[in-house]
């Protein structure tokens, strides 16, 4: 027999197992309709076929010692003992947490051979209710910028068009997580970092309030900017990763006191007659043609759904929240990476960013980091005002559309230059300092069949209230269903 002109010649189905949402697929294994050894298997097998074309999941466990696991989680279900929601599903954690027993690296040269001896608090709860640790997910190089790529593990390619950018810092998790290679992910969130792949891979990603998801890397009792959070396909799914994530802990004194339970709040109501404001035209930033249009066409599907849409500007310089949040940045980024600059042996190992990043910090003095601490409550108060009239707000999750992957970042939006690395997603830098949550959901495709998002947000933490809202809109839509990346070939 003669083998098929390579034209004629057809890639292998996709398994069915690893197209499973993560709560019909714990289904599945709670009624052992399929083994955690099979599922293992799949998703390995899957991983092989796709990540050498993205680059999403690095760190990648041996195989042998992932399936012995995944026999260890079979044999818990048939003595009755269920771990919690994740027992059994393969899991990859971003790269900028520790794991215990499997290198951790921040993307870095300087800690390319770091292999911690305890999971990050959230990755201990993961574990706990069952998760497999099968690698990581690769990030930016100490999680800096919206564009995955660093020395040690090269560039991650975005799921829907492998020559553009996956987004970042949570770019791998996106990423594998759109190909199928995972059933949820996690993800943390300083400018962007959980939004901004999140729609450039078309899943979700949740920002969520200060505190929702404890983690005790760092100062306890300072509050910072960046979060940790989770990622799905599916708002059920992400409420049902939150719920493993979230809730109070003593190591983080500041963490919201709500108790851990994997119980979770119907997501199902109607959303008729509830308030949405746009605000994103705010500050008019510059964005790419199409970027706005497709978020107008997901406020229609909201007024299709009975909801009241309207315009709203914030009674706020727009200018004035991203400079008060270049000195917090700064503060915060520049203390941690300052023990690495002021060596330099070390420095040399630094990008660029990182390096400015310290810079700007040692700029700075007490006196500007409460101005730019008083700025931060000012605009507080204007959400918190915003948030009488309306339930909800919306903006998008990016100014542009996923850029060439061999682009650090972009340098101009619509004629305007870019002054930072970072002023490009300066559309999310509101909701970041604002403290409040924020779910970035699909907003659909471009004519390039390039993906984009917005950003929908609650009150303080008001988590629930968004996903409801958000699960209404993808029964309306199934944005994540309908529009598979080309390379699962469905």
């Amino acid at each position: 027999m003669t083998d098929l002109p390579s034209a004629q010649q057809t890639e292998p189905a996709v398994s069915d197992i690893v197209m499973m949402d993560a709560l019909p697929l714990g289904r599945a294994l709670r009624a052992r309709q399929l083994s955690c050894v099979e599922v293992m298997k799949a998703y390995l097998d899957h991983i092989e076929r796709f990540n050498p074309k993205v680059n999403a999941i690095i760190s990648l466990r041996e195989r042998g010692e992932l399936i012995a696991e995944a026999g260890i989680r079979d044999d818990q279900l048939k003595r009755g003992e269920d771990m919690g929601p994740l027992h059994g599903m393969p899991q990859a954690i971003k790269d900028l947490a520790a794991t215990k027993g499997l290198r951790t690296t921040q993307g870095s040269p300087l800690y390319k051979d770091t292999v911690p001896d305890a999971d990050a608090l959230f990755v201990e709860r993961m574990r706990n209710a069952g998760a497999i640790i099968i690698g990581k997910t690769n990030t930016p190089e100490f999680g800096l910028g919206s564009q995955t790529y660093n020395p040690l593990f090269g560039l991650t390619r975005n799921a829907y068009d492998q020559t553009r950018t996956s987004g970042g810092s949570s770019g791998g998790a996106a990423v594998a997580l759109a190909l199928r290679m995972l059933p949820v992910a996690d993800g943390s969130d300083h400018g962007g970092s959980l939004r901004n792949p999140a729609a450039f891979n078309n899943v979700l990603g949740f920002r969520t309030s200060y505190g929702r998801v404890p983690h005790h890397n760092e100062d306890v009792f300072l509050t910072g900017l960046s979060v940790k959070g989770p990622m799905a396909r599916t708002v059920e799914d992400l409420q049902m990763l939150l719920s493993v994530q979230a809730g109070y802990d003593d190591r983080v004194p500041l963490s919201i006191a709500d108790p851990h339970s994997y119980v979770v709040e119907q997501l199902k109501c109607d959303v008729k007659g509830k308030r949405i404001g746009w605000i994103g035209e705010f500050g008019n930033l510059p964005m790419e043609a199409g970027v706005r249009e497709l978020c107008r066409g997901a406020l229609r599907t909201f007024e299709s759904m009975g909801c009241i849409v309207e315009d709203v500007t914030p009674d706020f310089d727009p200018e004035a929240i991203w400079q008060a949040w270049l000195v917090l940045r700064a503060w915060l980024t520049g203390s941690k990476l300052r023990v690495h600059y002021d060596n330099p042996a070390s420095r040399t190992h630094m990008k660029p960013e990182a390096q400015w990043e310290v810079e700007e910090a040692y700029k700075l003095s007490a006196f500007d980091l409460a101005a730019a601490s008083e700025v931060r409550n000012a605009w507080y108060r204007e959400v918190r005002r915003l948030f009488q009239r309306y339930d909800y707000l919306t903006l998008p999750s990016a100014a542009v559309f996923p850029f060439p992957v061999e682009t650090h970042w972009p340098q101009e939006i619509a004629g305007k230059k870019m002054d930072t690395y970072h002023r490009w997603m300066q559309v999310v830098i509101p909701i970041t300092m604002s403290g409040c949550p924020s779910l970035g959901m699909p907003v659909g495709l471009n004519a390039a069949g390039l993906p984009m998002g917005m950003q929908v947000v609650g009150p303080s933490r008001a988590e629930h209230a968004v996903m409801r809202l958000a699960n209404a809109y993808e029964e309306a839509t199934g944005w994540t269903r309908k529009v598979l990346p080309p390379l699962l070939g469905r």
